[in-house]
Parts: structure tokens; C-alpha cells; sequence
């Protein structure tokens, strides 16, 4: 029998998703799972796309238009246009299906196998799939716990940068670590990428969700400025929590980022029709309901951060945006204690599900004793969950 390709047998799992069979089994057994795993919120949908859904009746149910429908690419530009950034437009705005389409179609778009594209660590674990999958190397730029994760300096990125280099890719909010960048910070990216003709690939499906002094900055803000090499990768997912409709979309002025990406979601023949209808409906959404969930997360953050930060020997620092905390513990194995967690650890007979920071970085070692959790549950299980993390490590330690 023929062996599977090398390249498949090479594909990390998920660290968010791999111990999913163990919670399930967990919970087939009557254990209460709180899950600090994964990214999902408990929010409600607004309730004009939920009417939407709930009122779609056009039979049968077609393709959509490869690059999005007409509606959808509509309401994503009174988006943009509502943030500020008048020159986007429906013509320079691709429908993708959610933001991990996105990320997958600006890599195949700038680079061919081999090349390398910077990203700073740790970093969203879905990078490094979608880059194994092209054949593009990620090449790390180390960040630290002590310094909130912001961006180390111009010289030590650019000692990184070589002729194989094509682009630099960053989260903003940062999903893992919750870190926002400032003004400063960005610039220095816009600086390095037209000093080096780089590309620059920017996240921002967390735009909304900051907890500090000074306004998110967009790489839009700077697009103009670098027509030619910025990309911005965005999606409806956490904004409108739709996580399950699979909605979201690049911004690029590169007209031939564009038609590439084009040709790219033609192969795919076309998102969801239903989904587009739904986001279509986010013109309606008041703003007030994304503003409501800035305060509910930012009030999330604090009861999280400050009941990891009195736990002995755990290390954090304050997330400044996302829904996201990376938590240094006093364990020798960030994956073995979340294993040991979900099978045997119970108090009360709950436990809680986590994601070993491994997956976050490029060098496993580098995050074998971190872990992210995803404040996501409303405050009275955060603060079961610390309780519990707390009694098991204690257990777990002795």
C-alpha cells in the first residue's frame, strides 16, 4: 500500500482541539467541563441575524458569487467606511470562509514553498498549519512573558530577515497572549517592510475587544501608505460571534494579491450563500452591542488575570485586548497536566479543559509549561475555574 504523503504525516494537531475526545469522554461520565481551551464565546448572536436565519427561504439554496455576494461585500464596506477608513470598497474586499481562509490565501498569495514569513512568538497555532500546508517557513521573532509580549526592537527583527524572507505576520489584538500594540509599534512594521519590500499581514478579527488607554491601531490606517504590500486579514467570527457561520474577508489594494486570492476562492467555488446573508446583517446591529461586549470581556480579563496572578507560582501578564491570557505554571508539562486534568482530576466532580501553550510556538520547548485560556464563560465559572486550576495544581504538584 502506498504511504500517505510526508507532508500530511507533518501537520501539527491542534493544541486547542487535540484533547477534545478526552473532555467528551469526561463528559459522558457526568463531569462538568469548564472549557478555557478554546476561543468561543457564550455571547448571543445578535438577534436581527439570528431573524435572518430564521426568515431564509429562497429555494434552492445556490452558490454564492466566489469572492462574496453583492450584500455582504456591501455591509463589510458601511463597516469599514463607519471605522474611518473611507477608501475601502467593495473592490478591494474578498469574501473568505472566516478569518482561516483568509490567513491561507494572503500565504499562498506572497510566497512560494520554502520562502519565509516572520511572525511574532507565540502566536496564533493555526499560522503554523496553514504555512506547513504551503510549504513556507515561519520564522519566529521571540517575545516574553516579562515584557507583555510587545515587539522587540528594529535590529533584533531585522537580524532575522533574509533573501528568503517575503512577508511579516502579526495579530492585532494578539491572539494568544491578548497583547495590543501601540502606535509605535506598528510604525515600526510599516518602517521594516518598506525598508526590506516586505509584505505585511495583519489579523485583526479582535478589533473591537481592547482594554486600554489608546485606540487600536488597523494596518488600514497605514494601507494607503503601502498599497502594494498590505493585507488585512479580518472576520466576523468573535466580532458578532458567529463562529460557527464561517464569515470573513481580506482588504488589499494590491490588485494582484487580489485577483490571486480571487482565483484562490474560485477553486473553492464559493462560501456559505446563507452565512453571507446572515453577516450581510450586521449594518443593523446596533453598535452598542460590540461596546457591551468590550465591557463584559474587559470585566472577564480582570477576574481572570487577578485570580491566576494569587495562585503560587503561576506567571501572567495583564492582556490588554482579544479574549486571551497566557499563564506560565509551576508544572514540568503543560499537555501532561491538561491531560491529567480531563481524566483524572475532579473536584466537586468538575475540572477545567486548557490549551498547552506548545502549539503556540515554533519550538514545542519554548512553551511546554504555558498554557492559554480563553476567558470566555460568564464570571461566576472563571471564577470556579481559577478555583479549580488552583486545588489541581496543588494536587498535582504533591
Amino acid at each position: 500500500m502506498r504511504t500517505l504523503s510526508h507532508r500530511l504525516q507533518q501537520l501539527p494537531i491542534s493544541s486547542i482541539r487535540k484533547l477534545i475526545p478526552l473532555s467528551d469522554a469526561a463528559k459522558k461520565n457526568g463531569v462538568k467541563i469548564y472549557h478555557l481551551n478554546m476561543g468561543q464565546p457564550d455571547v448571543k448572536t445578535p438577534q436581527v441575524m439570528i431573524d435572518a436565519l430564521q426568515k431564509w427561504n429562497k429555494n434552492p439554496i445556490a452558490y454564492a458569487p466566489s469572492g462574496g455576494t453583492a450584500d455582504y461585500l456591501q455591509a463589510l464596506e458601511t463597516y469599514y467606511h463607519d471605522l474611518g477608513f473611507l477608501f475601502v470598497n467593495t473592490k478591494n474586499i474578498l469574501g473568505t470562509i472566516a478569518g482561516s481562509e483568509g490567513i491561507n490565501m494572503a500565504m499562498f498569495a506572497v510566497c512560494d514553498p520554502g520562502d519565509e514569513i516572520l511572525v511574532f512568538e507565540p502566536f496564533y497555532s493555526s499560522y503554523k498549519t496553514s504555512a506547513q500546508m504551503w510549504g513556507i517557513n515561519l520564522v519566529p521573532i521571540e517575545t516574553s512573558i516579562e515584557t507583555g509580549f510587545h515587539f522587540p526592537s528594529q535590529e533584533k527583527i531585522e537580524t532575522l530577515i533574509t533573501p528568503k524572507t517575503k512577508a511579516i505576520l502579526y495579530s492585532n489584538p494578539c491572539n494568544p497572549t491578548g497583547t495590543v500594540y501601540t502606535k509605535e509599534e506598528v510604525q515600526l512594521l510599516i518602517d521594516i517592510v518598506k525598508k526590506h519590500n516586505l509584505f505585511l499581514l495583519s489579523d485583526e478579527v479582535y478589533r473591537e475587544y481592547t482594554f486600554v488607554d489608546r485606540p487600536h491601531i488597523s494596518i488600514l490606517k497605514y494601507m494607503q501608505e503601502i498599497p502594494q504590500q498590505a493585507v488585512l486579514i479580518d472576520s466576523l467570527s468573535k466580532r458578532y460571534n458567529l463562529c460557527g457561520a464561517r464569515l470573513g474577508n481580506l482588504v488589499t489594494l494590491n490588485t494582484s494579491i487580489f485577483s490571486g486570492a480571487l482565483k484562490f476562492a474560485m477553486s473553492r467555488l464559493s462560501g456559505g450563500i446563507v452565512d453571507q446573508y446572515i453577516g450581510a446583517q450586521l449594518v443593523h446591529v446596533p453598535k452598542s452591542y460590540t461596546q457591551d461586549m468590550q465591557k463584559e470581556y474587559q470585566s472577564r480579563r480582570d477576574i481572570m488575570f487577578e485570580g491566576l496572578s494569587k495562585i503560587p507560582g503561576v506567571v501572567v501578564t495583564k492582556p490588554e485586548g482579544a479574549f486571551y491570557i497566557m499563564a506560565e505554571l509551576p508544572i514540568d508539562d503543560a499537555e501532561t497536566f491538561s491531560i491529567w486534568l480531563l481524566e483524572k482530576f475532579r473536584d466537586n466532580n468538575e475540572t477545567v479543559m486548557l490549551a498547552p501553550g506548545y502549539g503556540f510556538y515554533d519550538d514545542p520547548e519554548k512553551g511546554k509549561t504555558q498554557v492559554r485560556i480563553a476567558y470566555v464563560l460568564e464570571e461566576k465559572y472563571l471564577r470556579r475555574s481559577v478555583e479549580i486550576l488552583e486545588i489541581a495544581l496543588q494536587k498535582y504538584n504533591n
